[in-house]
């Protein structure tokens, strides 16, 4: 309890944020700039929008956000593929809450669900398997989507409903792996950042061994992280010393969760349950080998075959500049639809959509959300 209460003590919180401030100061006078940092996680996201460190940090630090919500990266043509499902006849799409309002081509899963689809919200991989045994006369097609965080899951979702044989149930998988993605982001130049705070969740599951090539083949450090305000100073404060010193290595000061080896059970069962292959990711395109997708013994659960769903050209909707959000190219505040004609009541990208996102992020704790009681 007294770890717990010295996580939301405000007067220790101010003795961090004067430490950070001081190293932030030295880092920057090095560099002769604002020293520019990216978080790889939704979770980081939305802690640091409401602690206000971005503006804590200004002129200092600069926070940029990356290809860290699961929601935001899932590319056009799954959105639209995960659509044509919710219209199958017999068809029932169990989904976590975010996906429903990100919008598609021409419709959203909330708006299938009002012409009368059956989309259901869940709240994990198994609520999906239940409701396949209760409605033994629907199919339910589970969306998977997230990254090591939740594959596992979904994983063990599936083989759960091998071994009861059940024949309705399948999962859509646009799983994605974190590591491969910031290889590709990092090989594209459009990623100018000095140092990574990395996703705790994640590494949890990878172990941080996983990222050490972001320090040892692009020379950039990394600091992997938990999610309390104290943990993120923390490691903004241990991330601005590595640059100060000039190290380029990845530490984790996320011990109490995250290992170097990471899970080796949740490896295992991922391992046997998916392959790797290319994925599109929102604004990055093909990433190569950052997809999972079913292993032979269980492609009767992979509702991509089970429905013999074609490929589609994925349509970004116009004039919206996630894609660029994503790779830290711009801020919310540089795409001209934020909190103009994109805000939570009726997103144009995804980012504005989920709880992760980094405009509805933005628009809640630093934009017009605070001024509406969001």
């Amino acid at each position: 309890m007294k770890v717990l209460n010295k996580l939301n003590d405000p007067e220790l919180g101010k003795k961090i944020v004067g430490r950070v401030k001081e190293v932030a100061c030295r880092a920057a006078e090095k560099l002769g700039r604002q020293v520019v940092l990216m978080e790889v996680c939704g979770t980081h996201t939305t802690s640091i929008s409401r602690m206000g460190l971005r503006s804590l940090m200004a002129g200092l630090v600069e926070l940029r956000s990356g290809p860290g919500c699961p929601v935001c990266v899932t590319g056009a043509e799954d959105i639209e593929r995960m659509l044509l499902l919710s219209r199958i006849p017999g068809v029932e799409v169990a989904t976590f809450g975010d996906m429903v309002r990100v919008p598609g081509k021409n419709n959203s899963l909330e708006g299938e669900r009002a012409r009368g689809s059956s989309v259901k919200i869940i709240y994990s991989p198994q609520d999906a398997l239940t409701l396949a045994r209760e409605t033994p006369d629907l199919e339910i097609v589970f969306l998977g989507i997230g990254f090591e965080t939740t594959a596992p899951l979904t994983a063990l979702t599936v083989k759960n409903a091998q071994a009861l044989n059940l024949k309705n149930f399948s999962v859509y998988s646009a799983h994605k792996l974190v590591p491969p993605v910031m290889r590709t982001l990092l090989n594209s130049g459009n990623c100018q950042v000095d140092g990574f705070i990395l996703p705790g969740h994640v590494s949890a599951v990878t172990g941080s061994r996983a990222f050490n090539f972001i320090g040892e083949e692009f020379g950039i450090p990394g600091i992997v992280s938990g999610f309390t305000p104290m943990d993120i100073l923390d490691s903004i404060y241990h991330l601005l010393t590595l640059i100060l010193q000039g190290e380029h290595r990845i530490k984790n000061v996320y011990r109490c969760v995250v290992r170097d080896e990471g899970n080796k059970e949740a490896q295992k069962t991922m391992a046997e349950c998916f392959h790797t292959g290319d994925a599109y990711w929102r604004g990055l395109g093909l990433v190569p080998e950052s997809g999972l997708y079913w292993r032979d013994t269980y492609t009767s659960y992979d509702a991509a075959q089970k429905f013999d769903l074609k490929k589609i050209v994925p349509a970004n909707p116009a004039g919206c500049r996630c894609g660029e959000l994503l790779q830290g190219i711009i801020t919310p505040w540089d795409c001209a639809l934020f909190d103009e004609q994109c805000t939570p009541a009726h997103p144009v990208g995804p980012c504005m959509v989920s709880s992760e996102g980094a405009c509805f992020a933005y628009y809640r704790f630093e934009g017009s959300g605070v001024r509406n009681g969001l």
